[in-house]
């Protein structure tokens, strides 16, 4: 009975330290941070130097397809000596280390706080950490915009629409947040809207097109503008002859992106009304469903006035960026 009771004890000991070992974020404290704001983790001198402007350059750059400079993300930097405690649990980090050890870029997950993301660029130089962080910078942004976005769909997450018969006529899933309204609801195109203040707006607007719409290549970009012009023309037309289009003077920018794991066109640009004193940001996004022969098309835009914009642009990201095709 003796071994039996040994051989008892044994097993719960190797399970509780399995468990520990497999569960070991569990004991980490919440992170915490603005959204889209980089805790920068440097020596004041570095910061004051080369390789603080160089992180500037990078992470402050202004975001694409915004009518004034806004930067792609906040920047706060705190001395290595006091990086610890409160300071630890901010959800994006980026800490610049000069030492002996070979230049690299370290990007881990829930290092002092859970969820975070760290990324850890190393030099032995000046010019080391900023080839770093050069060679280094897409996939920096990319794991911080993840993050980001994750933490605003978490948001999202907690009062959602309910847009079930959307969902339905155009085969897919999407998390909106409730204080969206449908401004208009057809069989093949639906149109939200958030009210800001004094008449300002947050609008979506899905629906699809045949794979042919839009080719590969030189003209891709000229084929999702073409695109979106028909649709805002014909189905969101104001009075008298006003309609919205995108802005001649101000060429669109395109990027490749994954969204359901499926090849995703990207192009942010500027809108401006046909007959009318009106303009601001937008976003496309063109998603490829091969096995239903069409682009899924999730388009965002914004109308705010003497706002910074880049923030309901992001929303609009983090909510596409939530769809998943039946």
């Amino acid at each position: 009975m003796r071994t039996l009771y040994t051989l008892l004890f044994c097993v719960l000991l190797v399970a509780c330290g399995d468990k520990k070992d497999d569960d070991k974020t569990t004991y980490l404290p919440a992170s915490n941070g603005i959204l889209n704001s980089i805790s920068v983790v440097v020596d004041n001198t570095l910061w004051e130097g080369s390789v603080g402007e160089s992180v500037r350059e990078i992470f402050a750059a202004p975001l694409n397809g915004l009518p004034t400079d806004e930067p792609m993300f906040n920047l706060k930097q705190i001395p290595p000596q006091v990086f610890d405690g409160f300071a630890t649990r901010s959800r994006i980090v980026l800490k610049i280390e000069k030492s002996d050890v070979e230049a690299t870029t370290i990007i881990k997950n829930n290092v002092f706080a859970k969820p975070q993301t760290v990324a850890v660029v190393r030099g032995k130089t000046n010019q080391d950490i900023i080839a770093q962080l050069k060679e280094s910078k897409a996939r920096i942004i990319d794991a911080f915009n993840k993050e980001e976005v994750k933490e605003k769909q978490r948001q999202i997450n907690k009062s959602l629409l309910k847009d079930e018969k959307m969902e339905n006529q155009l085969g897919f899933t999407v998390d909106i947040p409730s204080v969206y309204k449908f401004g208009k609801s057809e069989k093949d195109f639906y149109w939200l809207r958030k009210a800001l203040d004094n008449s300002k707006t947050i609008d979506i607007m899905f629906y699809e097109v045949p794979m042919e719409t839009i080719s590969e290549g030189d003209s891709t970009v000229v084929d999702i503008i073409k695109m979106r012009n028909h649709i805002t023309k014909t189905k969101v037309p104001g009075e008298d002859g006003i309609y919205m289009k995108v802005e001649d003077a101000f060429a669109p920018a395109m990027f490749k992106t994954i969204i359901d794991n499926k090849p995703t066109y990207e192009v942010r640009g500027l809108w401006d009304m046909e007959g009318y004193t009106m303009g601001g940001p937008f976003i496309t996004f063109a998603i490829e469903d091969k096995v239903n022969k069409r682009y899924l098309i999730a388009d965002g835009y914004v109308y705010a006035p003497s706002l910074n914009k880049g923030e309901y642009i992001f929303e609009i990201e983090s909510i596409v960026k939530s769809i998943t095709i039946k």
